[in-house]
Protein backbone atom coordinates (compact mmCIF):
# COMPACT_ATOMS: atom_id res chain seq x y z
CA UNK A 1 0.00 0.00 0.00
CA UNK A 2 1.23 3.49 -0.87
CA UNK A 3 -0.20 6.85 0.11
CA UNK A 4 -0.55 9.82 -2.22
CA UNK A 5 2.74 11.47 -1.32
CA UNK A 6 1.74 14.66 -3.13
CA UNK A 7 -0.14 15.55 0.07
CA UNK A 8 3.23 15.87 1.77
CA UNK A 9 4.00 18.79 -0.54
CA UNK A 10 1.15 20.82 0.96
CA UNK A 11 1.83 23.44 3.60
CA UNK A 12 1.40 22.13 7.13
CA UNK A 13 -1.82 24.04 7.77
CA UNK A 14 -4.58 25.65 5.76
CA UNK A 15 -4.41 29.47 6.01
CA UNK A 16 -7.67 29.96 7.87
CA UNK A 17 -6.90 27.16 10.31
CA UNK A 18 -3.68 28.98 11.23
CA UNK A 19 -5.58 32.22 11.76
CA UNK A 20 -8.16 30.48 13.95
CA UNK A 21 -5.41 28.95 16.08
CA UNK A 22 -3.74 32.33 16.65
CA UNK A 23 -7.03 34.06 17.44
CA UNK A 24 -8.14 31.32 19.84
CA UNK A 25 -4.82 31.51 21.67
CA UNK A 26 -5.12 35.29 22.04
CA UNK A 27 -8.75 35.04 23.19
CA UNK A 28 -7.83 32.43 25.81
CA UNK A 29 -5.12 34.69 27.17
CA UNK A 30 -7.38 37.76 26.99
CA UNK A 31 -10.92 36.51 27.76
CA UNK A 32 -12.36 40.02 28.14
CA UNK A 33 -11.13 41.27 24.77
CA UNK A 34 -13.89 42.05 22.28
CA UNK A 35 -12.47 40.66 19.06
CA UNK A 36 -14.03 41.83 15.81
CA UNK A 37 -13.49 39.48 12.88
CA UNK A 38 -13.00 40.98 9.44
CA UNK A 39 -11.05 38.02 8.18
CA UNK A 40 -12.71 34.89 6.84
CA UNK A 41 -15.21 35.40 4.05
CA UNK A 42 -18.28 34.00 5.81
CA UNK A 43 -21.58 35.85 5.65
CA UNK A 44 -23.38 37.02 8.80
CA UNK A 45 -26.90 37.96 7.66
CA UNK A 46 -29.57 35.23 7.81
CA UNK A 47 -31.19 33.65 4.78
CA UNK A 48 -33.82 35.92 3.26
CA UNK A 49 -37.52 35.32 3.97
CA UNK A 50 -38.29 34.09 0.45
CA UNK A 51 -35.69 31.35 0.81
CA UNK A 52 -36.84 30.41 4.31
CA UNK A 53 -40.43 30.10 3.11
CA UNK A 54 -39.36 27.82 0.26
CA UNK A 55 -37.27 25.68 2.63
CA UNK A 56 -40.22 25.25 4.99
CA UNK A 57 -42.54 24.33 2.13
CA UNK A 58 -40.03 21.75 0.91
CA UNK A 59 -39.75 20.26 4.40
CA UNK A 60 -43.54 19.87 4.50
CA UNK A 61 -43.48 18.21 1.09
CA UNK A 62 -40.96 15.68 2.39
CA UNK A 63 -43.37 14.73 5.18
CA UNK A 64 -46.13 13.59 2.78
CA UNK A 65 -45.94 10.40 0.75
CA UNK A 66 -47.37 11.98 -2.40
CA UNK A 67 -44.81 14.81 -2.46
CA UNK A 68 -41.81 13.05 -0.90
CA UNK A 69 -38.61 13.07 -2.98
CA UNK A 70 -35.71 10.68 -2.86
CA UNK A 71 -32.95 10.80 -5.44
CA UNK A 72 -33.19 13.67 -7.89
CA UNK A 73 -34.21 13.07 -11.51
CA UNK A 74 -30.63 12.97 -12.80
CA UNK A 75 -28.56 14.02 -9.77
CA UNK A 76 -27.44 17.17 -11.59
CA UNK A 77 -30.20 19.46 -10.37
CA UNK A 78 -33.97 19.67 -10.56
CA UNK A 79 -35.36 21.32 -13.71
CA UNK A 80 -37.04 24.06 -11.65
CA UNK A 81 -33.62 25.23 -10.37
CA UNK A 82 -31.86 24.82 -13.70
CA UNK A 83 -34.61 26.83 -15.38
CA UNK A 84 -34.14 29.61 -12.83
CA UNK A 85 -30.37 29.66 -13.31
CA UNK A 86 -30.73 29.68 -17.09
CA UNK A 87 -33.09 32.67 -16.89
CA UNK A 88 -30.65 34.45 -14.58
CA UNK A 89 -27.99 34.16 -17.29
CA UNK A 90 -30.41 35.54 -19.87
CA UNK A 91 -30.38 38.71 -17.76
CA UNK A 92 -26.65 38.92 -18.48
CA UNK A 93 -27.17 38.32 -22.22
CA UNK A 94 -25.88 34.75 -21.97
CA UNK A 95 -27.80 31.83 -23.47
CA UNK A 96 -27.39 28.40 -21.88
CA UNK A 97 -29.21 25.08 -22.05
CA UNK A 98 -30.20 23.17 -18.92
CA UNK A 99 -27.88 20.30 -19.83
CA UNK A 100 -24.90 22.67 -19.51
CA UNK A 101 -25.78 23.53 -15.88
CA UNK A 102 -24.68 21.24 -13.05
CA UNK A 103 -26.02 21.92 -9.55
CA UNK A 104 -23.59 21.09 -6.74
CA UNK A 105 -22.93 21.65 -3.05
CA UNK A 106 -20.72 24.66 -3.74
CA UNK A 107 -18.07 26.19 -5.97
CA UNK A 108 -15.20 25.08 -3.71
CA UNK A 109 -16.11 21.41 -4.18
CA UNK A 110 -16.43 21.69 -7.94
CA UNK A 111 -13.20 23.68 -8.32
CA UNK A 112 -11.39 20.72 -6.79
CA UNK A 113 -13.48 17.93 -8.30
CA UNK A 114 -13.29 19.27 -11.86
CA UNK A 115 -9.64 18.19 -11.92
CA UNK A 116 -10.81 14.57 -12.14
CA UNK A 117 -11.54 15.06 -15.85
CA UNK A 118 -8.09 16.48 -16.65
CA UNK A 119 -4.77 14.69 -16.97
CA UNK A 120 -2.23 15.10 -14.20
CA UNK A 121 0.27 15.98 -16.93
CA UNK A 122 -1.47 19.28 -17.62
CA UNK A 123 0.43 22.44 -16.70
CA UNK A 124 -1.61 24.79 -14.50
CA UNK A 125 -1.40 28.59 -14.52
CA UNK A 126 -2.62 30.32 -11.35
CA UNK A 127 -2.46 33.99 -10.29
CA UNK A 128 -0.43 34.91 -7.21
CA UNK A 129 -1.87 35.92 -4.75
CA UNK A 130 -4.76 33.49 -4.97
CA UNK A 131 -7.48 31.60 -3.13
CA UNK A 132 -5.47 28.67 -1.65
CA UNK A 133 -7.85 25.97 -2.92
CA UNK A 134 -6.69 26.45 -6.51
CA UNK A 135 -3.11 25.67 -5.61
CA UNK A 136 -3.70 22.98 -2.98
CA UNK A 137 -6.00 20.82 -5.11
CA UNK A 138 -3.43 20.72 -7.91
CA UNK A 139 -0.57 20.00 -5.51
CA UNK A 140 -2.63 17.07 -4.20
CA UNK A 141 -2.72 15.68 -7.74
CA UNK A 142 0.95 16.34 -8.42
CA UNK A 143 0.47 18.77 -11.31
CA UNK A 144 3.05 21.33 -12.34
CA UNK A 145 1.89 24.79 -11.25
CA UNK A 146 3.06 28.04 -12.80
CA UNK A 147 2.23 31.41 -11.30
CA UNK A 148 1.33 34.68 -13.00
CA UNK A 149 2.33 37.86 -11.19
CA UNK A 150 -0.58 39.83 -9.78
CA UNK A 151 0.86 42.95 -8.18
CA UNK A 152 0.36 46.60 -7.31
CA UNK A 153 1.62 47.70 -10.74
CA UNK A 154 -1.04 45.75 -12.69
CA UNK A 155 -3.77 46.35 -10.13
CA UNK A 156 -3.65 42.65 -9.22
CA UNK A 157 -5.16 41.85 -12.63
CA UNK A 158 -2.44 39.99 -14.56
CA UNK A 159 -2.84 39.53 -18.32
CA UNK A 160 -1.57 36.69 -20.52
CA UNK A 161 2.11 36.23 -21.27
CA UNK A 162 2.16 34.51 -24.65
CA UNK A 163 5.60 33.09 -23.93
CA UNK A 164 4.02 30.93 -21.19
CA UNK A 165 2.39 27.64 -22.19
CA UNK A 166 -0.38 26.37 -19.92
CA UNK A 167 -3.23 23.87 -20.17
CA UNK A 168 -5.45 24.93 -17.26
CA UNK A 169 -5.86 28.59 -16.28
CA UNK A 170 -7.53 29.78 -13.08
CA UNK A 171 -9.22 33.18 -13.10
CA UNK A 172 -11.42 34.71 -10.40
CA UNK A 173 -13.34 37.95 -10.98
CA UNK A 174 -14.23 39.72 -8.76
CA UNK A 175 -11.08 38.32 -7.28
CA UNK A 176 -10.59 36.60 -3.98
CA UNK A 177 -8.54 37.88 -2.16
CA UNK A 178 -7.86 41.20 -3.92
CA UNK A 179 -11.36 42.33 -4.90
CA UNK A 180 -10.05 43.40 -8.33
CA UNK A 181 -12.38 42.96 -11.35
CA UNK A 182 -11.48 42.24 -14.97
CA UNK A 183 -13.14 44.38 -17.64
CA UNK A 184 -14.36 42.99 -20.96
CA UNK A 185 -11.21 43.81 -22.91
CA UNK A 186 -9.00 42.13 -20.30
CA UNK A 187 -11.14 38.98 -20.20
CA UNK A 188 -11.14 38.92 -24.00
CA UNK A 189 -7.34 38.77 -23.90
CA UNK A 190 -7.54 35.72 -21.64
CA UNK A 191 -10.17 34.03 -23.80
CA UNK A 192 -8.14 34.60 -26.96
CA UNK A 193 -5.00 33.32 -25.22
CA UNK A 194 -6.77 30.17 -24.01
CA UNK A 195 -8.19 29.42 -27.45
CA UNK A 196 -4.77 29.96 -29.06
CA UNK A 197 -3.16 27.65 -26.49
CA UNK A 198 -5.97 25.07 -26.64
CA UNK A 199 -6.18 25.64 -22.87
CA UNK A 200 -9.20 25.62 -20.56
CA UNK A 201 -10.05 28.51 -18.25
CA UNK A 202 -11.51 27.59 -14.87
CA UNK A 203 -13.44 30.78 -14.11
CA UNK A 204 -14.54 31.39 -10.52
CA UNK A 205 -17.54 33.74 -10.60
CA UNK A 206 -18.58 33.25 -6.96
CA UNK A 207 -18.59 37.03 -6.35
CA UNK A 208 -20.26 38.21 -9.57
CA UNK A 209 -23.33 39.38 -7.64
CA UNK A 210 -21.31 42.21 -6.05
CA UNK A 211 -20.49 43.91 -9.37
CA UNK A 212 -22.17 47.31 -9.45
CA UNK A 213 -21.05 48.55 -12.89
CA UNK A 214 -23.14 47.13 -15.74
CA UNK A 215 -20.23 47.55 -18.15
CA UNK A 216 -18.21 44.93 -16.23
CA UNK A 217 -18.80 41.26 -17.14
CA UNK A 218 -20.50 39.07 -14.56
CA UNK A 219 -19.97 35.89 -16.55
CA UNK A 220 -17.05 34.91 -18.75
CA UNK A 221 -19.61 33.78 -21.32
CA UNK A 222 -20.35 37.44 -22.03
CA UNK A 223 -17.03 37.34 -23.91
CA UNK A 224 -16.98 36.05 -27.49
CA UNK A 225 -15.21 32.70 -27.76
CA UNK A 226 -15.47 31.84 -24.05
CA UNK A 227 -17.79 28.88 -24.56
CA UNK A 228 -15.00 27.19 -26.51
CA UNK A 229 -12.50 27.45 -23.66
CA UNK A 230 -14.08 28.13 -20.26
CA UNK A 231 -15.86 26.38 -17.39
CA UNK A 232 -17.65 28.71 -14.95
CA UNK A 233 -18.12 28.05 -11.23
CA UNK A 234 -20.81 29.88 -9.28
CA UNK A 235 -22.12 29.81 -5.74
CA UNK A 236 -25.13 30.71 -3.63
CA UNK A 237 -22.84 31.18 -0.62
CA UNK A 238 -22.11 34.88 -1.01
CA UNK A 239 -25.05 35.69 -3.29
CA UNK A 240 -27.70 34.40 -0.90
CA UNK A 241 -25.95 33.40 2.33
CA UNK A 242 -25.78 29.65 1.64
CA UNK A 243 -22.37 29.17 3.27
CA UNK A 244 -23.98 26.78 5.76
CA UNK A 245 -26.77 25.55 3.48
CA UNK A 246 -24.40 24.55 0.63
CA UNK A 247 -25.42 24.99 -2.98
CA UNK A 248 -23.71 26.15 -6.14
CA UNK A 249 -23.57 25.38 -9.83
CA UNK A 250 -21.02 24.86 -12.58
CA UNK A 251 -21.50 25.57 -16.27
CA UNK A 252 -19.77 23.40 -18.87
CA UNK A 253 -20.76 24.53 -22.39
CA UNK A 254 -21.59 22.14 -25.21
CA UNK A 255 -18.97 23.90 -27.35
CA UNK A 256 -16.13 22.98 -24.97
CA UNK A 257 -14.44 20.06 -26.74
CA UNK A 258 -10.86 18.79 -26.49
CA UNK A 259 -9.38 15.92 -28.53
CA UNK A 260 -12.83 15.45 -30.02
CA UNK A 261 -14.32 14.75 -26.59
CA UNK A 262 -17.02 16.82 -24.88
CA UNK A 263 -15.84 18.05 -21.46
CA UNK A 264 -19.49 18.42 -20.50
CA UNK A 265 -20.00 14.70 -21.05
CA UNK A 266 -16.88 13.86 -19.05
CA UNK A 267 -18.09 16.03 -16.16
CA UNK A 268 -21.52 14.42 -16.34
CA UNK A 269 -19.92 10.99 -16.16
CA UNK A 270 -17.77 12.03 -13.21
CA UNK A 271 -20.68 13.54 -11.30
CA UNK A 272 -23.08 10.65 -11.87
CA UNK A 273 -20.40 8.29 -10.55
CA UNK A 274 -19.17 10.27 -7.54
CA UNK A 275 -22.00 12.64 -6.57
CA UNK A 276 -25.60 11.95 -5.57
CA UNK A 277 -26.84 15.49 -5.97
CA UNK A 278 -27.97 18.35 -3.73
CA UNK A 279 -30.88 17.82 -1.36
CA UNK A 280 -34.31 18.67 -2.78
CA UNK A 281 -34.99 20.96 0.18
CA UNK A 282 -31.84 22.98 -0.50
CA UNK A 283 -32.58 23.22 -4.22
CA UNK A 284 -36.05 24.57 -3.49
CA UNK A 285 -34.47 27.25 -1.32
CA UNK A 286 -31.93 28.05 -4.04
CA UNK A 287 -34.65 28.42 -6.68
CA UNK A 288 -36.40 30.97 -4.46
CA UNK A 289 -33.33 33.19 -4.79
CA UNK A 290 -34.26 33.86 -8.42
CA UNK A 291 -37.88 34.87 -7.85
CA UNK A 292 -38.59 38.61 -8.10
CA UNK A 293 -39.05 38.85 -4.34
CA UNK A 294 -36.00 36.68 -3.71
CA UNK A 295 -33.86 38.92 -5.92
CA UNK A 296 -35.15 42.00 -4.10
CA UNK A 297 -34.38 40.55 -0.69
CA UNK A 298 -30.89 39.25 -1.48
CA UNK A 299 -29.98 42.59 -3.08
CA UNK A 300 -30.85 44.24 0.22
CA UNK A 301 -28.41 41.89 1.97
CA UNK A 302 -25.74 42.48 -0.66
CA UNK A 303 -26.27 46.22 -0.25
CA UNK A 304 -25.70 45.84 3.50
CA UNK A 305 -22.33 44.20 2.90
CA UNK A 306 -21.33 46.72 0.24
CA UNK A 307 -22.11 49.56 2.66
CA UNK A 308 -19.61 47.93 5.03
CA UNK A 309 -17.11 47.75 2.16
CA UNK A 310 -17.54 51.47 1.49
CA UNK A 311 -16.95 52.20 5.18
CA UNK A 312 -13.67 50.30 5.14
CA UNK A 313 -12.62 51.76 1.79
CA UNK A 314 -13.33 55.31 2.95
CA UNK A 315 -11.10 54.78 5.97
CA UNK A 316 -8.28 53.51 3.77
CA UNK A 317 -8.53 56.62 1.59
CA UNK A 318 -8.61 58.85 4.66
CA UNK A 319 -5.40 57.26 5.95
CA UNK A 320 -3.75 57.31 2.54
CA UNK A 321 -3.44 53.53 2.39
CA UNK A 322 -3.28 51.93 -1.08
CA UNK A 323 -5.95 49.29 -1.71
CA UNK A 324 -8.02 47.48 -4.31
CA UNK A 325 -11.56 46.10 -4.01
CA UNK A 326 -14.44 47.45 -1.96
CA UNK A 327 -16.34 48.78 -4.97
CA UNK A 328 -17.44 45.64 -6.80
CA UNK A 329 -16.35 43.18 -4.15
CA UNK A 330 -16.79 42.55 -0.40
CA UNK A 331 -13.00 42.37 -0.04
CA UNK A 332 -10.59 45.23 0.59
CA UNK A 333 -7.00 44.35 -0.25
CA UNK A 334 -4.72 46.90 1.36
CA UNK A 335 -1.01 47.59 1.44
CA UNK A 336 0.36 47.16 4.96
CA UNK A 337 1.50 50.53 6.37
CA UNK A 338 5.14 51.28 7.07
CA UNK A 339 6.25 48.35 4.84
CA UNK A 340 5.14 45.86 7.46
CA UNK A 341 5.05 42.14 6.75
CA UNK A 342 1.57 40.62 6.45
CA UNK A 343 1.73 38.44 9.57
CA UNK A 344 3.31 41.27 11.59
CA UNK A 345 0.38 43.48 10.63
CA UNK A 346 -2.01 40.66 11.56
CA UNK A 347 -0.45 40.42 15.03
CA UNK A 348 -0.50 44.21 15.45
CA UNK A 349 -4.23 44.47 14.63
CA UNK A 350 -5.11 41.49 16.80
CA UNK A 351 -3.12 42.54 19.84
CA UNK A 352 -3.52 46.33 19.73
CA UNK A 353 -6.95 46.75 18.11
CA UNK A 354 -8.54 43.33 18.68
CA UNK A 355 -9.40 43.18 14.98
CA UNK A 356 -8.84 40.07 12.84
CA UNK A 357 -8.03 40.22 9.14
CA UNK A 358 -6.26 37.91 6.71
CA UNK A 359 -2.52 38.19 6.00
CA UNK A 360 -1.85 38.56 2.30
CA UNK A 361 1.18 36.27 2.54
CA UNK A 362 -1.24 33.40 3.12
CA UNK A 363 -2.43 33.80 -0.46
CA UNK A 364 1.01 33.53 -2.07
CA UNK A 365 4.39 35.25 -2.22
CA UNK A 366 2.96 38.30 -4.01
CA UNK A 367 0.58 38.76 -1.10
CA UNK A 368 3.44 39.54 1.26
CA UNK A 369 3.09 43.08 2.53
CA UNK A 370 -0.66 43.14 1.83
CA UNK A 371 -3.72 42.37 3.94
CA UNK A 372 -7.38 41.45 3.32
CA UNK A 373 -10.35 42.84 5.21
CA UNK A 374 -13.89 41.65 4.49
CA UNK A 375 -17.23 43.43 4.54
CA UNK A 376 -19.25 40.42 5.70
CA UNK A 377 -19.48 41.52 9.32
CA UNK A 378 -22.10 43.32 11.33
CA UNK A 379 -22.48 47.00 10.38
CA UNK A 380 -21.87 48.32 13.89
CA UNK A 381 -18.90 46.02 14.43
CA UNK A 382 -17.42 46.99 11.08
CA UNK A 383 -17.64 50.69 11.95
CA UNK A 384 -16.11 50.04 15.36
CA UNK A 385 -13.30 47.96 13.84
CA UNK A 386 -12.52 50.74 11.35
CA UNK A 387 -12.31 53.31 14.15
CA UNK A 388 -9.99 51.05 16.11
CA UNK A 389 -7.75 50.60 13.07
CA UNK A 390 -7.66 54.34 12.39
CA UNK A 391 -6.80 55.08 16.03
CA UNK A 392 -4.05 52.47 16.03
CA UNK A 393 -2.45 53.47 12.74
CA UNK A 394 -2.42 57.15 13.54
CA UNK A 395 -0.49 56.38 16.73
CA UNK A 396 2.37 54.43 15.14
Amino acid sequence: MQINRCYLDLKDSYLFATIAKKVNAYQSANPNAKIIRLGIGDVTLPLCKEVITALHEAVEEMSVKETFRGYGPDDQGYPFLKDAIREYYVGHNVTLSNEEIFVSDGAKSDLGNILDIFSKDNVVLIPDPVYPVYVDTNVMDGRKVLFMDANEENGFLPLPDKKVKADLIYLCSPNNPTGAVYNRQQLKEWVDYANEQNAVILFDAAYECFIQDKTLPRSIYEIDGAKNCAIEFCSFSKMAGFTGTRCGYTVVPNELVRDGISLKNLWLRRQTTKFNGVAYIVQKGAAAVFTPEGQKQIKENLGYYMANARTIAAAMREMGIWFTGGEHSPYIWLKCPNNMKSWDFFDLLLEKANVVGTPGAGFGKNGEGFFRLTAFGDKQNTSEAVERIKKLLTSI
